[in-house]
């Protein structure tokens, strides 16, 4: 039997513990200046907490948005927990880290996306994570140029 390195789901978890990190600063100290927030989340993730109508209306997948306006924002080491206004009707959710397929701050065009592929050897789904970073010009570098 030979033994690997899970890669995919060592990078799951750290960015899942970055994502933690990082909402654990807002609960403590709030949104620095620009920043925002857009999270998607599956739906259908049995630890999902959120009203029978928001669940009818987003049956597979919703964003929403950390910005201006939140409440009872609660961060856990499974999930966080968050008040947020719908149409001036305020709900809470309960969102837990592997529900989130995608965490957003544009205002520093920052992003991580995790999908979830089929794997062909069994039924299992294995993690995929990608960083989105904004597109910039290519510059081919030498080693050279790093060698003293």
């Amino acid at each position: 039997m030979s033994r690997t390195i899970d890669y995919g789901n060592l990078m799951h978890r750290a960015m899942r513990g970055l994502i933690q990190e990082v909402l654990e600063d807002v609960q403590a100290n709030g949104l620095p200046g620009q920043h925002h927030f857009f999270i998607t989340f599956d739906t259908m993730n049995p630890d999902v907490e959120m009203a029978d109508w928001l669940s009818d209306r987003y049956p597979t997948e919703m964003t929403v948005v950390l910005q201006h306006w939140y409440d009872n924002f609660d961060v856990s080491d499974e999930g966080f927990a968050v008040t947020l206004n719908f149409g001036d009707s305020p709900e809470p959710l309960y969102i837990p880290y592997d529900a989130i397929k995608t965490f957003v701050d544009p205002s520093v065009e920052f992003g991580l996306r995790f999908e979830t592929h089929e794997n062909d050897d069994d039924d299992e789904e294995a993690p995929h994570e990608e960083v989105e970073t904004p597109p910039q010009k290519a510059e081919i570098v030498s080693l050279d140029k790093f060698r003293k």
